[in-house]
C-alpha cells in the first residue's frame, strides 16, 4: 500500500503529528506550499478570517503525482472552527487526482467534526477514517491515537490473505 501524507501547518503542531503518521506507514510526505505570510499575530487573525469566509489562497501544486499513491492522508490546524484555507484550497484544486483519503486534524478543542465535513466536501470525498488531535491531547502522548488511526486504515485498505484451503 502507497501513502502519501499531505498537511499544512501553522504552528508545527500538525507537522509533527503528520511525521508521526508517516513513520507508521514508511509513507512519502509533503507539506503543502503556502506562500502567505502567516506568522505573528497578524498571520495568526488573517488565518482565521480567511478560514471563516471559506478563502482559497493560492497554494503550490504538489510534488508528488497524487495519482500514484493508494492513499493520501490529509492533515490540518482547525482555524475558527474550520479546515484551514491552504487544505481547503488543496483538496479543491486536486480532488480529479485524489485516491483514497483519510483525514486528521489539530485543534484548541472545537471543530474537528465541522472541519472533516469540509474537507470531504472540498475534495469530493468521504474519508476512509479520520483522528482528531485537540490540545489537550497534544500536551500528552498522542502516539496510541496515531498507532490506533494508522491500524483502522491498514484493516480497510490491505487485502486480507485468505487462509489455504484444507
Amino acid at each position: 500500500m502507497k501513502v502519501l501524507v499531505v498537511y499544512f501547518s501553522r504552528s508545527g503542531h500538525t507537522a509533527e503529528v503528520a511525521r508521526a503518521i508517516a513513520n507508521t506507514f514508511d509513507a512519502a510526505i509533503e507539506a503543502i506550499d503556502d506562500p502567505t505570510p502567516r506568522a505573528g499575530i497578524i498571520g495568526y487573525l488573517r488565518s482565521g478570517y480567511e478560514a471563516g469566509r471559506r478563502r482559497l489562497p493560492h497554494v503550490g501544486d504538489p510534488k508528488h503525482d497524487l495519482r500514484a499513491y493508494d492513499l493520501v492522508v490529509v492533515g490540518t490546524p482547525v482555524w475558527n472552527a474550520n479546515v484551514s484555507s491552504p487544505v481547503r484550497a488543496f483538496l479543491v484544486h486536486n480532488r480529479k487526482e485524489l485516491p483514497r483519503v483519510a483525514f486528521f486534524c489539530t485543534c484548541g478543542g472545537r471543530g474537528a467534526q465541522r472541519a472533516f465535513r469540509e474537507m470531504s466536501a472540498a475534495c469530493g470525498k468521504s474519508p476512509t477514517d479520520v483522528l482528531a488531535l485537540r490540545g489537550v491531547d497534544l500536551s500528552r502522548d498522542w502516539s496510541a491515537k496515531v498507532d490506533r488511526f494508522a491500524s483502522d486504515l491498514r484493516a480497510v485498505l490491505e487485502p486480507k490473505v485468505a487462509a489455504p484451503a484444507a
